[in-house]
This record gives C-alpha cells, structure tokens and sequence, in this order.
C-alpha cells in the first residue's frame, strides 16, 4: 500500500513540474510545502488545506482582511476550514496555485488532535516525561510553542476531563474538533518555520500512526506543572 501510495505522489509531483516550469526547480522553497501537503493527504490521511499566507512587500501582513490579525498568515481563511480534504487532486491544485501556502491540518474527526503549550515548558516538559517512559506522538515545533499530537476526541470528552481536574495550566491550548494546527515545513506566524520535534512514526497503512490517548497527555502535563519546586507552574509563558 504504501509502494503504491509512493507511486501516486511522485506521478503528481512530476505532473506538477511540468504544470510549473519556473517554480519546479530542485531548489524551489514551494516544493517542501507541496510534498508534505501530499504526505498528510495520502500516506496519513489527513485533512489539510492551504493557510491564507502573507502579502505586502515584507510578506509581514496576513492576507487576510483583518489589519491586526494576532496569527498572521497561518490560519484558514479562503478555503475555509471546512474544504479540509485528503483529495491529492485538491491538495495539487490549491498548491500548484498557492505553492507558498502554509500548510494546516484539520483537526478532530478522524483525524489526530493536539495539545499545544509554550516552547520553553514544552522542552522541559517532554525531558521529563521521557523520563519516566511515557510514550508520546510526533511533536510539532514553532520558535514560540509545541504541540503534542493526540487521538482524536470530542469536544464532550474534553469538557469532562478538564472538569475532572482541579487545575489545569492556563497556557495550555487544544486543538481539537472544529480547530486546526500549523504542520511543517510551514512558516510559523510569529517568525521562523515549523518544524517536526518528533516526527511522525508512519504505520503500515494510511492512518496508521500511532497516537497518545488525551488524558494520559493531559494528566502528565498538569503533574509536571505540579512538580515545579516553589509550587509554581513549569507549563507557564
């Protein structure tokens, strides 16, 4: 399965090459962008679809219509989140169009979610529960925060399990059904790109990665923000 999944992307690839002469160069930056939009659609079975992107002469704006967007550039926008889809045709055409474009995940459903936390705590966080043999996922990393992929769940079983605890780290975020998340090689909206910390184990069929459940992520993040000495937080900005 994957030998032919393998076939398909390079017959697109080299499909696109000739739809792009002068972007189709083996040093294009567009090319990477491309490839993994491919990835996640086919061999993962993801949901992607294009981010909105930058526009100005310093590609500092978002170019969406909101002057002070806070997430310039890496959020959906035209397509909306619900155009999300594994369509390798799709993925080809919005990024033969768009080669710049970031590239999002659509998250919940089927597909993996995430727990995203400040970078500086993250790294701390995951020494520490390597330390104490907790398996995790792949990890996604910007110069401000990771995010720690998870099954999927509902919106529903989320609620119950922040419920369920005393505190939770404020600076926790989660992307779950409805939401979305930035994927490498991507440019991160504050700057710099993103980038895998811990790439994705892929399995034998599509969609066969295996995930951590999100009370086990959840449960060891809140510990360790527990166990900061002086009864502060770890997990804090």
């Amino acid at each position: 399965m994957r030998e032919i999944l393998g076939r398909r992307l390079q017959r697109l690839r080299d499909r696109l090459k000739t739809l792009r002469p002068a972007s189709g160069q083996s040093g294009d930056p567009a090319l990477p962008l491309l490839d993994a939009a491919l990835t996640c659609a086919t061999a993962r079975q993801w949901p992607v679809l294009p981010g909105v992107g930058r526009s100005g002469a310093d590609s500092n704006r978002c170019a969406c219509p909101d002057p002070d967007c806070v997430v310039p550039g890496a959020h959906p926008f035209d397509p909306g989140l619900l155009a999300a889809t594994t369509d390798p045709r799709m993925v080809a055409w919005w990024w033969t169009n768009r080669p710049t474009a970031p590239v999002l995940l659509a998250t919940g459903g089927s597909a993996p979610c995430a727990v995203s936390l400040p970078a500086n705590a993250a790294a701390r966080a995951v020494v520490r529960l390597d330390a104490q043999g907790m398996r995790l996922g792949p990890i996604v990393a910007t110069p401000t925060r990771w995010a720690l992929l998870v099954a999927p769940y509902s919106l529903e079983r989320l609620g119950e399990l922040l419920y369920a605890k005393d505190h939770v780290p404020s600076a926790l975020r989660f992307h779950g059904e409805g939401g979305y998340l930035l994927l490498p090689p991507s440019p991160a909206s504050g700057g710099g790109q993103v980038r895998w910390e811990r790439e994705p184990e892929d399995g034998p069929v599509p969609g066969g990665l295996w995930l951590p459940e999100i009370e086990a992520v959840v449960h060891a993040l809140v510990e360790a923000s527990s166990g900061a000495s002086g009864g502060g937080s770890r997990l804090a900005y």
